[in-house]
This record gives C-alpha cells, structure tokens and sequence, in this order.
C-alpha cells in the first residue's frame, strides 16, 4: 500500500465520495468493485477509492485483482476492465465478474439501461456534477463456466473529485430511490384497526373526561330546561366503547387466523431466544442515545412489541373496568351483576379512579408513540407514519433486518 492511500487525504488529491446504486447492488459493494485494483496501483483514482472503502464500508473487503486481469483505461476507451474472480455476492453465491468502470458517456454507450433507471442516473449524475464530482460509472458482466462472457449491467456510479467536499454529497446521492426499496409490511386489516382504534381511543377519551368532569355544558338557571347534553355524551361513550371492543374481537381473532407474520400472536411476544433479548437490550440502548445504532427489524423491534402488549394489557384493563361501571345500570340482569362485583368490593369512586389513571397511562403511551413515529421519519428515515397509510416501509438495499432476510 502506498504511502499516499495509508496518509491524510489534502487539499487537490482525489477523494472518492458516496456511491449510487440502481438497486440490484449496494453501494458498498459498487464502491468496493470500483476499488478493485492491482495492489500495488498508483493511478490517484484507485487509491481514492481504497481510501473511500475504509473510511465509509469497513467491513466490506475489496477484492484481490492481480495485474493481468486488469486493463486500464486509455484515451480511445475511457474506462477500465477488471477481472474480479471468485466475488461472493450479498446472497453467497460465488461468481467471476468483469468490472467496467469509467466515464459516465463512454460506458452509457457500451451498456443498456432502462428509462426509469436512466432517469435516476442522469438526475443523480447531474447533482454529483453541479457540485463538483465526476460519476464514475460501474457495470459488471457475469463470467460463465465457459469463460464466456455475458452482458453487461450498469450498477451505479462512485462520485470522485480532486476538489470537493465529500459531506457536500452523502446526502443527495444516498438518498435517492434507487437505494431503498419499499417492502409491504402492515397489511389492509391492521391498518385499518390501526385508524380505528386511533379515532375510537380520541372519542372515549375526550367524552370520559367531560363525564369525569364536565367543562361546559348548558347555563342552568330557574325554571330553565337542563337540556340531555350529559345524556348525549354518554351515548356517545358507550357506543365507541362497543365499537372498540368490536375493533378488539377482530383483533384477537387475526392473532390466532391470519397468515400474516406481524399479525400472528407471536409477534406480541419476542423474546423467543437469548439473541432476542440481546437484541432488546441493544434496542433500549438506542432508544437512550447510549448507542448510536439499533438492530434493524422490518416490523416491531422487541421493545415496541413489548410496548404494544403492554398496551393492549391496558385496553383489556380498560374495558373490563368500563364494564363494571356500565353494568351498575343492570343491577337486575345476572349477567351485569356479576361484571359490577368489583364495585361492590372497592366502591364506585375507585372503579372510577382507575378507570381514569388507565386513560392517563394511555394518552402518555400516545404521545411517546406519536414522538417516536417522526422521529423514526425524520432520523432514520424508516417511513414509519406513511406505512400506517400505504402499507410499506423504506429501507435501504443491503441492509440486514433481524425479522427478513437481506434486502437487495
């Protein structure tokens, strides 16, 4: 290695910056295919691009090349082919592979790209040029048993520059479409309850507490009518009380029937293995700014699974306690008198109590919940409140979720 790829990068040398993908790879790896050179190279280019795998994927090896499987590029053929041989892929499989890298046109030339993806590229190889990069294309062709060898099909493109700032470009290159892929996660069925329970708790909320305490109501005076506004409300209570415990039966049935993973009981419960639980505890290291980064899951990580059961405990807490106060309405129906009996035990002012504290705890789960969902937006971009709309989440290609396989 030379003295230049091991010292500081300076003001004029070529710097490699963010990589690009188109989807099929990513952009570690593109980058790591692009730095894949004889070691002992001095083109500034290459080093650059050495220099840009240690200081951006670690843990991605470049690939061995030896000198004769490697062909510079020249002024008459403005990129170079490279001979990578035995390169394990994300997936494991074990392949040899001609690396074309070089001038964005001159490669355009030799490979095939659809319209939607050469939209993409041109839009990110616009952004990369106005701010002082130059993309260095990166295609690749399989080599069969016969050493014959395929098409080839443009990757991506590395940004390089010997003037540039590289924080000037990480964040227009590396978040275009192209580098995340949407997986469908929430089906129809659990977004809907989703929504219903989000408009159900809002209802029961806010008419429990003007029973609680009324905070307006008709003026009452002498021989003025006193109106059935309290009337109004309580219906309305009970109505999205029923309503929710409907809400509640569709979803305790979906534990038990549906095919969907994140809608089975299981997912209520993740602690399965001791890695589970290590993974909780690095979860809850996240979620304390303690570590920078959190194992990655498609759907609920441990701590939210748990949180969400706990909740669910509180709504199950919640409803029965509801019941004992509406059956006190029933005291002649066996049924309801049964379901008062903890009224008769701790008196209607506690049920009430209690009733109130479980409403409380709930609105402080709301509001954590509301907080976490932009947060997870806004910082790890994972689309968390879009998925409780469309369905799907946004997670970029090659990551590794505990709950799915690699996402490519």
């Amino acid at each position: 290695m030379t003295d230049q790829l091991e010292g500081k990068v300076e003001p004029g040398d070529v710097i490699a910056g963010a990589a690009y993908s188109l989807g099929s790879m990513s952009e570690g790896r593109i980058m790591a295919l692009a730095a894949a050179s004889p070691p002992n190279s001095v083109d500034p280019v290459d080093i650059a691009l050495k220099q840009g795998m240690d200081r951006g994927y670690p843990q991605i090896r470049v690939p061995d090349v030896d000198a004769d499987d490697f062909d510079p590029a020249t002024p008459n053929r403005r990129y170079s082919l490279t001979r990578v041989r035995a390169y394990t892929r994300a997936s494991g499989a074990v392949e040899d592979l001609v690396v074309m890298r070089g001038e964005m046109a001159s490669i355009l030339e030799k490979v095939k790209v659809g319209r939607e993806h050469g939209s993409l590229l041109k839009r990110k190889s616009n952004i990369a040029i106005h701010r002082g990069w130059r993309p260095l294309a990166v295609a690749t062709a399989r080599v069969d048993a016969d050493d014959k060898l395929g098409p080839f099909r443009l990757q991506g493109f590395v940004a390089v520059s010997s003037n540039a700032d590289r924080s000037q470009i990480d964040e227009d290159i590396l978040t275009g479409p192209a580098t995340w892929a949407r997986i469908s996660v929430w089906s129809p069925s659990l977004r809907i309850q989703h929504w219903a329970n989000v408009a159900l708790i809002f209802i029961l909320s806010c008419t429990g507490f003007f029973i609680m305490e009324p905070f307006f109501s008709q003026p009452a005076y002498a021989g003025a009518a006193s109106g059935f506004l309290m009337g109004w409300v309580r219906l309305i209570h009970f109505v999205a009380a029923f309503a929710w415990i409907v809400v509640a039966a569709a979803r305790v049935w979906s534990a038990f029937t549906s095919s969907d993973r994140y809608l089975r009981w299981r997912a209520m419960w993740p602690l399965w293995k001791t890695e589970d639980l290590k993974n909780l505890g690095r979860t809850v290291l996240h979620y304390t700014f303690i570590r920078t980064e959190g194992p990655t899951y498609l759907g609920h990580n441990p701590l939210q699974q748990l949180t969400y059961t706990g909740v669910y405990g509180l709504c199950l807490v919640q409803m029965l306690t509801g019941f004992t106060l509406f059956a006190l309405a029933h005291p002649t129906n066996a049924f309801w008198a049964f379901l008062a009996t903890p009224v008769h035990i701790f008196g209607v002012p506690a049920i009430r109590l209690f009733h109130t504290i479980v409403m409380f705890l709930l609105w402080g789960f709301v509001i954590g919940h509301v907080y976490l969902v932009f947060r997870a937006d806004t910082v790890e971009r994972h689309g968390g409140l879009s998925a409780m709309v469309n369905g799907g989440v946004w997670v970029r290609r090659g990551t590794r979720p505990v709950d799915a396989p690699v996402i490519e």
